[in-house]
């Protein structure tokens, strides 16, 4: 993801071109653009790396603590899943290769007797930062690197268990009905995931003048990488259509994938709630799809709060302007 002068990309091109990883439409590596872009757009694609591991973490832990599946069953439906046109990539192969091992000296599957505890270099942090510094919405991807910090605090977690309780209740519908809505859920959280990403780098490019073309971001990430997955030719082909595209989610492809699906992407995360398993990224992903399609959000309210204790005024919808009013003889007359 090289970054810088065009001059000098044109230069070492013809070695970029031949050590790039190579798909169907050509060598993985294009020119990202002026100063840190390159830098920036690898920064985003670890952070969407995040989303897509922490996604992943909770279907398998609703696959497992809710399905009751086993890691020879966990193994086979990771496997089916990655035949897919959807799901097929390069981190849903390598899970469902971890599930066969077994530990030699237990005999026990090796996934459930590494600590549950994941580290992290920074970079989906600084993906956090920066989303925030430009005021974009990421929600998926800082539910994942908060799932990374909380499962650090191990030793604290394992005390609260035995202090805090919660449901006690267990699955009682048609689990091989559960396992196609988790990869539902799966799925449309996944995309949310990316529209957040690709949204980022928008705003960004939009920010430091950078014109990135993210439909060729997406061809670059299909080979070579650890995110590479046959989705992102969706996403491509998505912004190839409309390189102006605001988000994702109005892409016709993944909109009609979200309505087809959320009746199981919504059940999944009611039913992870009913029985007290956390998923966080499920969730943010969820909430931020809702909170993009409705029309009206409660900041009225909001705003309406600030303008009280602080007189930030606020706008409204029947009329042009700025305007504050004076809530505190307001309240206390209704006294």
């Amino acid at each position: 993801m090289p970054g810088g002068t065009r001059s000098s990309y044109e230069y070492l091109s013809p070695i970029f071109n031949k050590i790039a990883a190579q798909v169907d439409d050509g060598p993985c590596v294009t020119y990202i653009g002026p100063g840190g872009s390159g830098h920036y757009v690898k920064m985003v694609h670890n952070g969407i790396e995040y989303g897509d591991m922490q996604l992943i973490a909770e279907a398998y832990d609703l696959l497992k603590n809710v399905a009751g599946l086993n890691a020879a069953q966990l193994h086979e439906v990771f496997a089916q899943w990655n035949t897919t046109d959807e799901l097929n990539s390069f981190l849903i192969e390598i899970t469902a290769n971890i599930f066969p091992y077994v530990d030699p000296d237990t005999n026990i599957p090796l996934v459930d007797l590494i600590v549950d505890a994941a580290g992290q270099k920074g970079t989906g942090r600084w993906t956090v930062q920066t989303a925030l510094e430009l005021g974009v919405a990421i929600p998926t991807i800082t539910a994942a690197v908060n799932a990374r910090i909380l499962s650090s605090i191990r030793d604290e977690r394992i005390a609260a268990s035995k202090i805090i309780t919660g449901p006690n209740a267990k699955y009682g519908g048609d689990i091989a009905a559960f396992v196609n809505m988790v990869r539902d859920a799966l799925y449309c959280s996944k995309i949310c995931s990316y529209a957040q990403g690709m949204a980022l780098l928008s705003t960004a490019s939009k920010t430091y003048n950078w014109e990135l073309n993210l439909g060729e971001m997406a061809r670059i990430w299909k080979g070579g990488c650890i995110i590479r997955a046959g989705f992102l030719n969706k996403i491509k082909k998505a912004f190839d259509e409309n390189p102006a595209l605001p988000n994702l989610l109005l892409a016709p492809e993944f909109k009609q994938t979200i309505l087809d699906r959320q009746a199981a992407w919504r059940e999944v995360i009611v039913t992870a709630a009913k029985l007290g398993i956390p998923v966080p990224a499920f969730s943010a992903s969820l909430d931020y799809f809702d909170s993009y399609r409705r029309d009206r959000l409660p900041q009225n309210l909001t705003q309406a709060q600030r303008d009280y204790f602080g007189a930030h005024t606020y706008k409204r919808t029947d009329k042009e302007g700025s305007f504050h009013t004076e809530w505190v003889p307001i309240a206390e007359a209704q006294k």
